[in-house]
This record gives structure tokens, sequence and C-alpha cells, in this order.
């Protein structure tokens, strides 16, 4: 974190705060907005899902992405931490996982601004019992 060294760097820095808080509590309509959920169970922070966290909190709304952020806890995912779902709007979620600082920048450019999948998506195990 930054020193404080005037009441001006105080400000910038409440500012940013609340610009980050913000990112995180837009929830009156979610279902048109890009959806973030950063693990934070146990696992996931010891993984660096803060520094994840961090990072999508402070660059989604820098880039113009209109998004929520949130925390949510193990996804189950425990081997894959830090693990990140993201759902755009209109689509499935997608789960990444090994999401480090450079893959979260790596989705929100391609995924999020493109619609491009990235590598490190853990994909959906569906099971089904047909009872005839």
């Amino acid at each position: 974190m930054a020193k404080v060294k005037s009441l001006a760097d105080l400000k910038k820095m409440k500012e940013q705060l609340q610009s980050d808080i913000s990112l995180r509590e837009k929830s009156e309509h979610p279902e048109g907005m890009v959806q973030v959920k950063v693990a934070m169970a146990t696992c996931g922070i010891a993984s660096g899902a803060k520094d994840v966290m961090e990072f999508f909190t402070g660059n989604l709304q820098k880039r113009n992405v209109d998004a929520i952020v949130t925390q949510t806890g193990c996804m189950g995912y425990c081997y894959a931490e830090p693990t990140v779902e993201v759902k755009l709007p209109g689509q499935d979620p997608v789960v990444y996982g090994f999401v480090d600082v450079k893959k979260a920048d790596e989705i929100i450019e391609k995924y999020i601004k493109q619609g491009e999948l990235v590598d490190g998506i853990i994909p959906v195990n569906y099971e089904t019992i047909d009872k005839k």
C-alpha cells in the first residue's frame, strides 16, 4: 500500500477504495453484467487468491468493463487454486483454475472483452441417470 504524504494522497486513496468497493457491490441487476467470483476459502487464499481478487477489482473498471466482483467460498477445486468463475451476460459460467495475476489479465482481455476462451478452464462434469 502506498504511503500517505498529503491530504491529496489520502483523497486519492479514498476514491480508489470507494471505486473498488462499488465494483464489488453492484448487485441490483447482475444478469446484465459480467460476474466474476473468486474462490477465497483457505486453500484459495493460501494459493494467492487475494492478489487475484485485488487485480480484478482494480482493473475491470479501469478497462471499462461493467462487472461485479465477489468472493465465494470453496468451489471444490482445491487442486487448481486460485479458481475464478466468470459469467458473461446470457452465457453459462466458466471456471478457470490456477489463476494468477497474469492469467487474470488474459481472462479480462481475451475472454471478458473479446469472448475468446483461454487456457485453464476446469471442465464441467455432468452426470445423468436415466430412469426407465
